[in-house]
């Protein structure tokens, strides 16, 4: 396995609670049989569509004098109050002081077949285990003076950094085509423990560039999404990638 942290902002001198959104992706299997997984601090995403997308970056490009025009903001989330779903669950869930302490969700509805033939609608969500993720229900306030990457560091040396990876399961009717809203009961419904992630080393920065992560790569079962932001997602990384090279 091949796994990376990410900040938004990417900003690796940040103060652990500077920086709103947090990722953590991860590259399963072997290039045969190999899916790459992206997943985020937040279970929601802040836009549904293109469009919506397009206007919520464009509400936030600072004026001449450097600042947010807190008007056009306000105007686009009253246009678009569905972009307001990822801001209202950042802003009441306050984030741990550890990558190790922090639960991740992917936003998208993949559609998983079994053995069987059967398909249902499966999200990703990734908990954290051992002594961060006892940590993180009593450090959610607090902002300690490390940094995430020094604090990343320390836990992997004393191997506490990991994870269990589980499938929550769809019922009739969920929306899997909206990645701005959760399902219905989501954190009390059934979920299926696929395995445990142990993070045991640091590569160095270039590993994951070369390792091309990229949302279409799924191994047999697991098909693309069908949400608007998953297939956009999938041609922007291609171009984010060729220009990273």
């Amino acid at each position: 396995m091949l796994a990376r942290f990410s900040l938004d902002g990417g900003d690796p001198a940040a103060a652990n609670m500077d920086l709103p959104l947090r990722g953590f992706s991860f590259r399963l299997g072997s290039d045969g049989q190999r899916s790459d997984i992206f997943t985020q601090s937040a279970p929601v995403h802040f836009a549904r569509t293109l469009d919506q997308m397009l206007a919520f970056l464009a509400a936030r490009i600072p004026g001449p004098d450097g600042k947010p025009d807190w008007e056009k903001i306000e105007a686009c989330s009253a246009r678009h109050p569905e972009t307001l779903h990822q801001a209202d669950y950042i802003a009441a869930h306050p984030l741990p002081a550890s990558f190790a302490g922090t639960t991740y969700w992917g936003v998208h509805a993949f559609p998983a077949t079994n053995s069987k033939g059967e398909t249902r609608f499966i999200k990703f969500k990734v908990i954290p285990v051992g002594e961060a993720g006892r940590q993180a229900a009593n450090e959610a306030t607090v902002k300690p003076p490390d940094l995430l990457h020094g604090d990343l560091d320390s836990r992997i040396a004393a191997r506490d950094v990991r994870f269990s990876v589980m499938a929550l399961l769809d019922r009739p009717g969920d929306p899997v085509r909206d990645v701005t809203i959760r399902w219905p009961d989501e954190d009390a419904r059934e979920a299926l423990r696929l395995g445990t992630i142990v993070v045991t080393g640091v590569e160095p920065n270039d590993a994951c560039d070369e390792a091309v992560f990229h949302p279409a790569n799924l191994a047999e079962g697991i098909g693309c999404p069908p949400d608007e932001m998953f297939a956009a997602r999938c041609a922007a990384y291609a171009i984010s990638q060729a220009t990273r090279r």
